[in-house]
């Protein structure tokens, strides 16, 4: 599919025009077609052969129009005379976190700083302090922004890895020779991000395997082929690693190849108390019986263990519960019955609230989504007036009257600086459900940000924390919180704090999430849906859900509806109570 190679394109389109310091409009529908392409699951040539191009919320005819050229030629022109005038490192230079496009154009305009090398030297050297409103804290902060850049410049996020994987399993299974297949390593454990793409495939003809897989009409390069082993790179500019390994020892390798290491070494050691030895091959006893290797499962009982879920396995005290039998019952997907967060075409989002609730329903089974747009003072992401807010809300009633999903009257409301909230009482009241966030000010004081947001979780009206941290990873670093406070804050009054599954946030991270379960948080999951293709995302909640040891009872998703009002209305009243004299 070449979804992501446009989307790509689109990106550094808008980049480029942001460098050059262009219509802010032109550099929106730009971004907003890229990231359409990026969560699209239909292939984008296939709907341009329909001429349904069109009927892709945010694609107008100028952008199909390119699309169509990219398609037909290979390339865009205004792309390429946009590559012409923008030296290559600059679009490099843009995604250092902290770093925007004035920035980068000041830097190349008065420093002839043109890539990241050079912007080292610029540092080491003093230059940038020479300009002025520079100071030394800015520099700081630029260093911090090009340590991060390199750290995630070689990994792959887990929303891009999981689908490149998923095609190649489902590639990979149609083989009449492949008995078990299954992605494993880090992507298994589904951690936010991941180096590479493993595949293990159990199948006694490892040649034919690694012969057709190089083959694959996803393949851009071959990286290697061997007779048990194979890596390439997929049209999405990623690499995945393809294992064959013999079925009778498929349950052990899969062990082996998810790791995480320390949790292998822990499970070694255990072998090795009792005379036994555990490797990629198997389970072997001290005579060099084998135990167990087939089955994964297998091996876990063998060491007098349950079954560790893979999402569980990086040394954080599974093995020990295992032992005692003493796991906890993580969180499914099948058992979420609705998410809380999707925005619509009220605000910046591109479906209207009946698509969603179709969506929602055919697709996923859910009993209620939450339609949660942005609030007034974010006029980037057409945040709603209040009179606008409270019209959507009368639509939204309307169309519960007949939905078989209910479409929960909420808002995205931004948190102001001051901790107070971007719609008066009147107009919160007249939601289900209020989620509050932070999208300004992100270099406040732990103090600052702390207060900022207790006073949010304190407010009679809110429910839910959205993306708690403020990490878009890779982009930018969470602001600072004091955390303890927070959970303790969160569990006092009763709000849920969110695990944002939007696949550049998956905010909270798994250990906080770990941690505010001590506290007696709730967690509320929510995909932060643009676009009914993003949806989906509620799968990556869950799986920072499951690493951070969430039971079914922990997320607010597992209830039924008639519950969800229930707590809603319940937390409101509460808070009201206190805030007209009860002390806390």
């Amino acid at each position: 599919m070449k979804n992501k190679e446009l989307a790509q394109i689109f990106e550094e389109m808008a980049d480029m025009l942001e460098f050059e310091g262009e219509d802010p409009f032109k550099i929106r529908a730009y971004r907003n077609a890229a990231r359409i392409l990026e969560a699209l699951t239909g292939d984008i040539e296939k709907i341009a052969g329909q001429g349904e191009l069109q009927k892709l919320p945010g694609i107008g005819a100028k952008i199909s129009q390119k699309i169509e050229e990219y398609l037909s030629t290979g390339r865009i022109k205004k792309h390429a005379e946009l590559k012409e005038k923008v030296p290559p490192g600059v679009l490099e230079l843009m995604k250092i976190p902290g770093l925007g496009a004035k920035t980068v154009k000041r830097l190349y305009d008065e420093l002839c700083i043109v890539d990241v090398e050079s912007l080292e030297r610029a540092i080491e050297e003093g230059k940038l302090l020479t300009l002025p409103k520079i100071r030394e804290k800015t520099v700081e902060k630029i260093k911090k922004g090009i340590a991060m850049y390199r750290s995630m410049s070689d990994r792959i996020h887990l929303g891009i890895a999981l689908p490149v994987a998923r095609r190649a399993v489902e590639f990979l299974r149609e083989i009449n020779s492949v008995k078990e297949v299954q992605e494993a390593g880090s992507l298994r454990r589904r951690k936010s991000t991941v180096g590479d793409i493993d595949i293990l495939v159990a199948s006694q003809s490892g040649p034919d395997i690694t012969n057709a897989f190089v083959k694959a009409p996803f393949v851009r390069d071959v990286l290697a082929r061997g007779d048990t082993k194979a890596s390439i790179i997929v049209d999405e500019g990623v690499q995945v690693d393809v294992r064959v390994v013999a079925p009778e020892s498929y349950g052990a390798a899969l062990q082996y190849f998810t790791g995480s290491k320390e949790h292998n070494i822990k499970l070694r050691k255990i072998a090795g108390e009792k005379g036994w030895k555990l490797s990629e091959y198997g389970l072997f006893n001290e005579n060099g019986k084998v135990i167990a290797s087939h089955i994964e499962k297998e091996i876990y009982a063998a060491l007098g263990m349950e079954f560790i879920p893979p999402e569980m396995r990086e040394d954080r005290g599974e093995v020990e519960l295992a032992l005692k039998n003493e796991l906890p019952r993580l969180v499914e997907l099948g058992d979420i019955k609705g998410d809380f967060h999707v925005h619509t075409s009220f605000s910046d989002g591109t479906a209207s609230p009946e698509r969603i609730a179709e969506v929602a329903g055919k697709q996923y089974g859910y009993e209620y989504v939450g339609l949660a747009d942005h609030s007034q003072s974010l006029k980037v992401a057409r945040g709603l007036s209040s009179q606008d807010l409270l019209k959507k809300t009368w639509v939204i009633r309307k169309l519960n009257e007949k939905s078989s999903v209910y479409l929960i009257p909420s808002a995205e409301v931004d948190i102001l600086p001051d901790g107070t909230l971007d719609y008066p009482d009147g107009v919160l009241e007249q939601l289900d459900i209020v989620i509050a966030s932070v999208h300004t000010r992100f270099n406040m004081s732990v103090e600052e940000m702390t207060k900022r947001i207790l006073a949010a979780i304190r407010h009679p009206h809110v429910h839910i924390l959205a993306h708690p941290s403020g990490i878009l990873l890779g982009e930018r670093e969470g602001y600072k919180l004091d955390w303890e406070t927070v959970f303790k804050e969160a569990a006092s009054t009763g709000t849920a704090l969110e695990i944002n599954a939007y696949y550049l946030r998956l905010d909270l991270n798994d250990e906080l999430v770990r941690e505010a379960l001590r506290f007696g948080v709730k967690i509320a999951i929510g995909s932060d849906a643009h676009h009914e293709d993003q949806m989906w995302m509620m799968e990556l909640g869950v799986g920072v859900a499951r690493r951070g040891w969430c039971e079914k009872d922990h997320v607010l998703n597992t209830w039924p509806i008639k519950k969800i009002l229930s707590w809603a209305k319940e937390k409101r009243k509460s808070g009201l109570k206190i805030g007209k004299g009860a002390k806390r």
